[in-house]
């Protein structure tokens, strides 16, 4: 936090770590007979983009399908998008070769590092997925091409939950008027 004098008025500028809560609370997820140990937050703002902390109703319905049919994973590869705190890449873990969980947030990013060692770690030392991370700002060639050099047969399967896109909002209504 910064403080700066503009003629008598005391300015208050906040950076970017006002704004981060790291305050994560290991939390147990159980879809089926599956028992995940995740660090994530209860609740979050919205606030500097850091919805991935923690898990949304998307995800724990997508997880519950999932292992309801394992049988969708068997053997395959997974690219998942948008992974938070990588609820559904490392419920993936346990039934497929391998898994690549991305996000575009770097605070993000840490705490699904963080969930990533913990799971191989200690729950599921004896895992035959790999579990990996790569950053992917969608629409970051250069980003998606660190991913085909890394990966290039590509994946079986390709999982995302709770997940958006954010537009431009001059190009958005740029792209509205046009069309009207």
């Amino acid at each position: 936090m910064n403080r700066e004098e503009d003629g008598g008025d005391e300015v208050v500028c906040l950076d970017e770590s006002f704004f981060i809560n790291d305050d994560y609370q290991l939390t147990t997820f159980t879809f089926g007979s599956q028992v995940l140990h995740l660090f994530c937050l209860q609740s979050a703002s919205t606030d500097f983009d850091l919805t991935g902390q923690l898990v949304w109703p998307g995800a724990m319905l997508m997880n519950d399908y999932l292992s309801k049919n394992p049988d969708v994973l068997q053997a395959s590869s997974i690219l998942e998008l948008g992974s938070g705190v990588g609820v559904t890449g490392i419920l993936c873990s346990r039934f497929c070769r391998e898994v690549l969980l991305t996000d575009h947030n770097e605070e993000v990013l840490k705490i699904l590092k963080k969930n990533i060692e913990h799971h191989t770690s200690s729950e599921n030392p004896n895992s035959d997925a790999g579990l990996a991370v790569a950053k992917l700002e969608w629409g970051n060639s250069d980003q998606i091409n660190k991913i085909i050099q890394k990966y290039p047969g590509g994946f079986d399967l390709i999982l995302g939950a709770d997940i958006y896109i954010l537009y431009n909002r001059s190009l958005l209504m740029t792209s509205f008027f046009q069309a009207i």
